[in-house]
């Protein structure tokens, strides 16, 4: 695995931090700082692998939405990724959840948005 993907990772993970931080609704819990950490690594894996896969489609199928909304249906995408990421959690027991389309909703603005700024700092959208 590559070093920027690590960061890419590590990136995900640290706004999915500050997403149940400031977010009621988003939630994560462990046991220990370390375990909590943990999750949120995971969680910010299973996102990246969700959105790697399914956003693509959903983008082909979809994209009459984007256009007519002029992009905005790609916050709504991106709130029901993060709902669908919160459900594969729970199913291998990760102790992270979001509870409602609205918590999801302003969780992925704030991670996107966050991830964003990070990545730039950090130069990772360099290509």
């Amino acid at each position: 695995m590559s070093v920027k993907i690590v960061l890419k990772i590590l990136v995900v993970a640290g706004a999915l931090w500050a997403a149940t931080q400031l977010i009621p609704g988003i939630t994560v819990s462990g046991s220990t700082t370390a375990k909590t950490a943990g999750t949120l690594i995971a969680v910010a894996l299973i996102f990246g692998l969700v959105n790697a896969v399914l956003k693509p489609i959903i983008k082909t199928f979809g994209c009459a939405f984007y256009v007519l909304t002029l992009g905005l249906f790609a916050l709504v995408v991106n709130a029901l990724l993060l709902l669908l990421t919160s459900w594969i959690a729970e199913q291998l027991e990760l102790p992270f959840h979001v509870s409602g389309f609205w918590a999801a909703f302003l969780g992925a603005i704030l991670v996107g948005v966050i991830s964003w700024l990070l990545d730039m700092l950090l130069g990772l959208n360099d290509d």
